[in-house]
């Protein structure tokens, strides 16, 4: 089982898996019910039974509680092989956009995304614990078309990094602003526009890179 970490020393007993699950739980519960404002680590060890130095002994505040609570959600994407990228792109879409009907998912990341413009260390850790974790679909995506050979094998690593980074924003800002901006479905058709739209740039997409550092 993989061990969670911590940027301070913890003493006293042993993390428990069971305690961790139904913290983030009430956590998401109570973000639905409460909203961001009304949200208290007290209001969430009562939900969880459990007591409110457990979660500061976890969490130093709300805001790393709430980021938390929704990283766990987006660690359930997978991205299975489906035999072409396009169709590896449309499932994990479809995915993307189903978690994000439920509300304890649009609630939480709309919350921290909000809050977050006011709180830097707060959007770092977004950026780390959601952004940069489910960055895994891209590369692993990636690395599988280029095996099938749907991709060319671009080897500089400044290229790859940034390439995957776009696809990466493009995939999840379309995806972001179509389900929770303009409220509209993200389905099975739309998402087959956006990888026909996704496929058709990607093999253009590091050229201008390139030609920019060719030029310097």
């Amino acid at each position: 089982m993989c061990k969670r970490t911590s940027s301070r020393a913890r003493t006293g007993r042993p993390r428990s898996a069971e305690a961790d699950t139904a913290i983030l739980e009430a956590t998401r519960a109570a973000l639905v019910e409460l909203g961001w404002s009304k949200l208290t680590m007290g209001d969430v060890a009562t939900r969880a039974g459990v007591a409110k130095t457990t979660l500061y002994r976890r969490w130093n505040n709300k805001n790393e509680l709430v980021v938390d609570a929704v990283a766990v959600l987006f660690d359930e994407l997978e991205l299975p092989d489906l035999g072409s990228l396009q169709a590896d792109i449309e499932n994990v879409v479809l995915q993307f956009a189903a978690l994000l009907e439920r509300p304890e998912t649009k609630t939480a990341l709309m919350a921290v995304v909000a809050e977050s413009t006011r709180d830097e260390p707060l959007r770092r850790r977004i950026r780390a614990s959601i952004v940069d974790r489910q960055k895994r679909l891209v590369l692993d995506g990636r690395q599988r078309a280029q095996e099938r050979g749907e991709l060319p094998d671009e080897r500089d690593p400044a290229t790859v990094e940034a390439v995957d980074d776009l696809i990466f924003d493009v995939v999840a800002g379309a995806v972001v602003h179509r389900a929770l901006v303009s409220a509209e479905p993200v389905d099975a058709a739309w998402v087959a526009r956006l990888s026909a739209l996704l496929l058709g740039g990607l093999g253009a997409a590091a050229a201008p890179a390139q030609g920019l550092s060719g030029a310097s």
